[in-house]
C-alpha cells in the first residue's frame, strides 16, 4: 500500500500519516495524495487505530502545497482528474469515521493550509506560517476556500486568498485554524495529549457525530436543528450511551464496546 513518500505508524492507538518528501518541502505530488488517501483507508480498517494524526516530515515546513510540476497530467482531463484528487483527499479526511489531528510541524501553504482545515484538530509548532500563495503564481486556491469559508468570516477569508500574504501561528490561533500553538520541543507532548483524549472516547459516538457535525455544518438553521434532534434520538440508542450514562451513575470510568 505504502508510497515511500508516506509512511504509516500506529503506535499508542494512534495512526500518524507522515507526508516524507522533506527535500519537496513536503509537496503533494500524485504519489503523496494516493498515499494519503490509502493511509485514511488503512487507518479506518485497522482495529489498533482509533486516531489519525497527520503530518509532514523535519522541523521546516508541514506541507507547502501542490508539487507544481507534478499535477498537468497526460491531458487537460487528466490533469483535471489530478487536481480533484486533492478535493477528495479532503473531503476523505472529514468522512473518515475517526477523528484526525494535524500535526504541524512547519510551514502550511497553499493545499498544506487546506489539509489543515480539513482535520478536525490541529496542533501547530509556534514557527509556523500559514497562508495561500497562490495568487503569486497566477493562480487561486479554489478547493482551498471552501473549508477557509467554514473555518473564517468572508473578509479574513478573501484576505488571505486575494493577498497571499502568510500569517503567525499566534495569528493561526486568534482566527481559529489551529487549537494549540506550542514550542517544538513541546509538539510531540502535545500531540499525543489531545489525541490521547480522542482515543479514549467511544468510536462509535465520535463517528456519529461527526458524521452529524459536518452535516448540519451546511443546512438552514431550522433544518440543522431538526436533523440534530433526529441524530440525537439515534445516539439514545447506542450501546455506548447506556455504558456512560451507567459509569456516571456508578462513578466509574466507561467500558465502550465502541458500538
Amino acid at each position: 500500500m505504502e508510497p515511500s513518500d508516506v509512511r504509516y505508524e500506529v503506535k499508542d492507538g494512534i495512526a500518524t500519516l507522515t507526508i516524507d518528501r522533506e527535500p519537496a518541502r513536503n509537496a503533494l505530488s500524485p504519489q503523496v495524495l494516493a498515499g494519503l488517501r490509502a493511509g485514511l483507508e488503512r487507518a479506518q480498517s485497522d482495529s489498533t487505530a482509533r486516531v489519525i494524526v497527520l503530518t509532514g516530515a523535519g522541523t521546516r515546513v508541514f506541507c507547502a502545497g501542490a508539487d507544481l510540476g507534478g499535477l498537468s497530467g497526460d491531458g487537460f482531463l487528466a490533469g483535471h482528474d489530478g487536481r480533484r484528487a486533492y478535493g477528495q483527499l479532503l473531503l476523505a479526511l472529514q468522512t473518515v469515521s475517526k477523528p484526525t489531528v494535524a500535526r504541524i510541524n512547519g510551514h502550511a501553504l497553499a493545499g498544506g493550509l487546506g489539509l489543515v482545515l480539513a482535520c478536525d484538530l490541529a496542533v501547530a509548532v509556534d514557527s509556523a506560517g500559514f497562508g495561500t500563495p497562490e495568487i503569486d503564481r497566477g493562480l487561486f486556491p479554489m478547493m482551498v476556500i471552501a473549508f477557509l469559508q467554514r473555518h473564517l468570516g468572508r473578509k479574513r477569508a478573501l484576505e488571505l486568498a486575494l493577498t497571499g500574504e502568510r500569517i503567525t501561528s499566534e495569528q493561526a490561533l486568534v482566527w481559529g485554524l489551529v487549537n494549540r500553538v506550542v514550542p517544538e520541543a513541546k509538539l510531540d507532548e502535545t500531540v499525543k495529549e489531545l489525541a490521547g483524549k480522542l482515543a479514549g472516547k467511544s468510536l462509535a459516538i465520535l463517528a456519529l457525530g461527526r458524521r452529524s457535525f459536518f452535516t448540519a455544518e451546511d443546512l438552514p438553521l431550522n433544518q440543522a436543528v431538526e436533523f440534530l434532534g433526529s441524530q440525537l434520538s439515534l445516539n439514545t440508542l447506542a450501546e455506548d450511551t447506556a455504558e456512560g450514562v451507567t459509569a456516571f451513575l456508578e462513578k466509574r470510568p466507561a467500558k465502550w464496546a465502541d458500538r
